[in-house]
């Protein structure tokens, strides 16, 4: 199950080659070498790492698993249940990997570049097993989903995704857009617009941000980054800039539940205001164009 990644890395790599010939056909900018190299550093570093750490993570579901409350078989409608829950906890993950610290410092890696190419799908954490982001998806093991069921569904997931991270497709057909996650939908989730920050965490579906309230339309040509960009290629650097950034709040003279707060609290707050998390910038945003009206 562990190697469906593998298997697709190829077809990652003549896709990238593809995309960054027709950049070139239409003396598009949206490769540069440098970024290019950030973005596929993370990538191997992620594989390499992944040979350890899946196992680690299919041991947890495993014994999650003894203690199951049914005991399911494969079937279509169970399959579909199994596509419908991986998403699902997905959407969470993705969700919560923007509202709190903690988790952002592993997911931010991904947001690092300021290019939007298909070698950004791969600019991927080295820290995001190691931090436990697996256990969103625990509930499903104790439902009775087989560890290599769930394992094998959150690298469908993965894969999926690799293809909207472009700029080469515009738009879809209307109803798989409405239904599914796309370049569209994605552009927006790495656009670094205070209307657009923290909206569409979809993996497949679309509908999970639709339901909750975090979808918004591509309206305007998205910036893409962070919201403070590091302004690095250096893989050491991307992968471990936001973690030294909380250790550098950490030391700080404030309080032990201030200190929690720096590493749990969305990314941006801060004990005396002088950071902006998103909410507080499209807040900020809305009252300035309240008051043009």
């Amino acid at each position: 199950m562990n190697n469906i990644i593998l298997f697709a890395i190829p077809f990652f790599s003549i896709l990238v080659v593809l995309e960054i010939y027709v950049c070139y056909k239409m003396q598009s900018k949206k490769y540069t070498s440098w970024d290019t190299f950030g973005s596929l550093s993370m990538g191997v570093g992620n594989v390499l790492i992944g040979i350890i750490s899946k196992g680690l993570i299919f041991s947890v579901y495993s014994i999650i698993y003894q203690y199951r409350i049914f005991d399911l078989e494969l079937s279509y409608s169970i399959f579909f249940a199994l596509f419908l829950l991986d998403d699902f906890c997905y959407y969470w993950f993705h969700r919560i990997s923007h509202e709190s610290r903690f988790f952002w410092a592993s997911h931010s890696i991904h947001h690092s570049s300021q290019k939007y190419n298909l070698s950004t799908a791969l600019r991927q954490t080295w820290t995001g097993d190691l931090s436990g982001s697996f256990l969103f998806w625990g509930a499903m093991p104790l439902l009775g989903f087989k560890p290599e069921w769930v394992m094998l569904m959150k690298a469908i997931s993965l894969i999926y995704q690799f293809w909207i991270h472009t700029e080469l497709i515009i738009k879809l057909p209307k109803w798989f857009e409405f239904f599914f996650n796309t370049p569209s939908h994605h552009r927006v989730h790495h656009a670094v617009q205070e209307k657009y920050l923290d909206r569409n965490h979809a993996g497949i579906l679309i509908i999970w941000d639709r339901m909750f309230g975090t979808f918004i339309a591509e309206d305007e040509q998205p910036i893409f980054g962070l919201v403070k960009n590091i302004n690095t290629n250096n893989p050491i650097r991307i992968a471990f800039h936001e973690w030294t950034l909380i250790l550098k709040d950490l030391n700080m003279n404030i309080t032990l539940i201030e200190k929690l707060k720096y590493i749990f609290y969305p990314p941006g707050w801060s004990h005396d205001g002088s950071r902006k998390t998103s909410n507080q910038l499209r807040e900020e945003i809305n009252i300035k164009n309240s008051k043009k009206i």
